[in-house]
Order: C-alpha cells, then sequence, then structure tokens
C-alpha cells in the first residue's frame, strides 16, 4: 500500500495530466461508465464534512474521499479545505493507496473549470476575470492558461493587500499580465471568461456587470447556502452547465434557489460530459451568455488519483 502526500500528489499531476483527467471523467461520466454515489454533506456551525465515492469505469477500483471545509481556517494561516484520499484495488478490493486529498482536490477543481470553458468558451477568448485570491484562484489562473492564450488576467478579493499579492505572484509565475482589481464590477467587465473561488454565501458576482458572451464558471457554490452569483444569472443564462444534474439539484446554491423558485427546472440543467461526448450542444454562438456550476463530485476524484497512480 503506498501513502502519498500533497507534494506527492502535486508532483505526480502537473496541469495537462490534471485537465486530462477531468476530460476524461466529464466523458466517462457521459457515457455512463462511471459510477458514484450521492455526494455527503454534514454542516456544523460553519464549517462541512463532505464524502464522496466513485468508480471511473468497471475497469478501475472504487474512490472515496473525505473532505474537511473549515473556513475560519483562513484566520488561523492555514488551509480552508483539507481531505484524504483513498483508492481501492480493481479486482480484489484491497487498499491499493492512501493519499493526501488537498492539493489533489485544488488541482482537480481547477482542472475541471479548464475543462469547462475550453468546451463553453468562445477560442478566441482571453481576458479572464478571478473573484477570489486564495488557493482555488490560483490554481484556476494556473489551468485556465493552459487551454486558452490569456493576454490578461484579473483578479479581485476583498483584502487588497491579498489580491495584490496573488496578482503580482501569477505574473512572475506565469509571465501574463495579472492585475488587481478594485471591485468584482471592474474585474468581470468585458471579460469573456469568469471564474468566482469563494466560499461565499452571498454573490460576489453581479450578472448586471457581465459582457455579453461571457462564460461565467462558480465552484465556491458547492452547498445550499453558498450562492456566488445572483439569481438574475439563473434568468439570464442562455445556458446552464452543472457536473452532474442531480448532486447540482441537491447541492448548488444557486441551482437549488431558482428550481425552488421555478425560474429553474431540472430539464434546463446540461451536464458538462454530454456536452464533452457531443449528445448535448454547448455554446452556440458567441452572444451567449452561460453559466457553469461546478459542485465538484467523486468522479473527478477517481480520475485525478488514479492519473497520480499511473492507472489511467
Amino acid at each position: 500500500m503506498r501513502f502519498l502526500s500533497d507534494t506527492d500528489v502535486a508532483a505526480a499531476l502537473d496541469y495537462d495530466a490534471a485537465i486530462a483527467s477531468q476530460r476524461l471523467a466529464f466523458e466517462s461520466l457521459g457515457r455512463g461508465e462511471a459510477q458514484q454515489a450521492a455526494k455527503t454533506a454534514i454542516r456544523t456551525g460553519e464549517d462541512t464534512a463532505l464524502s464522496y465515492l466513485s468508480r471511473l469505469s468497471p475497469r478501475h477500483g472504487p474512490v472515496a474521499k473525505l473532505v474537511s471545509v473549515n473556513p475560519g481556517n483562513a484566520a488561523r494561516g492555514t488551509a480552508s479545505i483539507n481531505a484524504t484520499v483513498l483508492v481501492l484495488d480493481a479486482e480484489t478490493g484491497t487498499l491499493t493507496a492512501t493519499m493526501s486529498g488537498t492539493a489533489l482536490t485544488e488541482l482537480r477543481t481547477a482542472a475541471g473549470s479548464a475543462v469547462a470553458l475550453d468546451a463553453l468558451a468562445p477560442t478566441d477568448a482571453d481576458v479572464l476575470a478571478v473573484i477570489g485570491s486564495g488557493v482555488q484562484a490560483r490554481a484556476h489562473v494556473r489551468a485556465v492558461s493552459r487551454v486558452r492564450a490569456l493576454t490578461e488576467v484579473r483578479v479581485h478579493s476583498r483584502d487588497a493587500a491579498r489580491r495584490e499579492s496573488t496578482a503580482a505572484a501569477l505574473a512572475a509565475e506565469l509571465g501574463l499580465d495579472v492585475r488587481p482589481a478594485a471591485t468584482a464590477a471592474e474585474a468581470v467587465r468585458d471579460a469573456a471568461m469568469v471564474v468566482a473561488c469563494t466560499l461565499s454565501p452571498d454573490p460576489v458576482v453581479e450578472t448586471a456587470d457581465l459582457a455579453p458572451g461571457a462564460t461565467v464558471v462558480s465552484v465556491g457554490s458547492f452547498e445550499p447556502h453558498r450562492r456566488e452569483v445572483d439569481g438574475d444569472l439563473l434568468r439570464a443564462a442562455d445556458r446552464i452547465v452543472v457536473d452532474d444534474v442531480d448532486t447540482a439539484a441537491h447541492h448548488a446554491g444557486p441551482i437549488m434557489a431558482a428550481l425552488d423558485t421555478g425560474d429553474l427546472d431540472r430539464d434546463g440543467l446540461t451536464p458538462l460530459g454530454t456536452i464533452l461526448t457531443a449528445q448535448a450542444p454547448g455554446r452556440k454562438s458567441a452572444e451567449e451568455l452561460i453559466f457553469y456550476n461546478s459542485v465538484g463530485i467523486g468522479v473527478q476524484d477517481a480520475a485525478a488519483a488514479l492519473a497520480v497512480l499511473g492507472l489511467l
């Protein structure tokens, strides 16, 4: 049995490999090969424990992940999301590997968004706005830069010093024009791609500020009480894409709210996997406003973990 630390995971899974693993995950789900149990969440105060169980295909062993989301950790100077992953053998069910899931979650989440943006954003989209300046914000800039030739990146978060340091660090690391934005409206104005990477229970992206034809991704709306986008976006979007319909209907705050008010029904949700496997259309025109709500699903963890172990 192998044990892999976050350092081991990051060394084995670069962004290109992570993106390839996530494309495979959603394609496998779209083809009906992948299996996953319902995502489970237990909330205690502001903290949440999450569990995932999945199988990428009958040829691959089961993968389980346990996650703890502790927003208060930011003030403690430690990661807000911590996770552990177990990988079982496909034939015997014996434990093959235990790996720290914090880096894996960071990589698979950002890589999944990159896959979605690659499928949904115009091919010439080159301006990225990121709301948030933490781990996921940085990972998303790195991942999206692998699928689009970015000419400008704008980073906004409530903490001015943090957004400035994040922008400067990413500019130096990636050789891109990365600049801090004083407001979310300034960040998203005329941006073809917008990614929200916060743990906010209130909207951080206002639909009125978006450019026509924008592709908006929310990765922080993964619980019923977290809603990074306003209700207007669900009403205005030409297409609403999710990682998994059942999971989104029970966990994605903006989706759940729109379903409750009748502004949306389940038939209005398009799974990303069906777009990647050409069973459903993605973007039809440059003017379409598209929203992708990423809750995060088990098959993403399975594909990433198997890629780390060289089992894909």
